[in-house]
């Protein structure tokens, strides 16, 4: 998968959520939460996340659950200028890239915290922690 987020530090266990059994997820995905305690490949900014899928899910298998870090350290890719410190959200489009929180986006569209500066492209240390950001000014 194209922009793959790789767990670096695992800083919490994985935990599972319901997915479609129909739906292939790959190891890494950013995904988002739907009720009840339901992953799905996210859309993009504004999306409430669930986290990252800490395995793949291979469409039609049977499976429907799948493990989902909420918390950890990992290397993702930036889709936009991206400074230490910063909180971060999915991109839009769904491309599995991160950019800069707006102070428009609530507490559950945060990813985390940029632990590196990065450049449109790059990959950089993200901490995982689900709506512990705070939107950027």
């Amino acid at each position: 998968m194209a922009n793959e987020a790789t767990l670096q530090f695992e800083t919490g266990i994985p935990i599972p959520f319901t997915v479609a059994d129909g739906t292939a997820i790959p190891k890494g995905t950013l995904l988002k939460l739907t009720d009840p305690m339901t992953a799905i490949i996210t859309s993009g900014a504004g999306d409430a996340l669930a986290g990252i899928a800490a395995e793949a899910k291979i469409a039609s298998d049977g499976n429907t659950k799948l493990a989902v870090y909420m918390e950890g350290i990992f290397r993702m890719t930036a889709g936009g200028t991206i400074t230490a410190g910063d909180s971060v959200m999915s991109e839009t489009g769904g491309t599995n890239e991160v950019i800069v929180a707006t102070t428009a986006k609530e507490g559950r569209e945060v990813l985390g915290t940029a632990l590196e500066t990065a450049a449109d492209g790059e990959t950089f240390l993200v901490h995982l922690n689900i709506g512990g950001g705070s939107p950027n000014a």
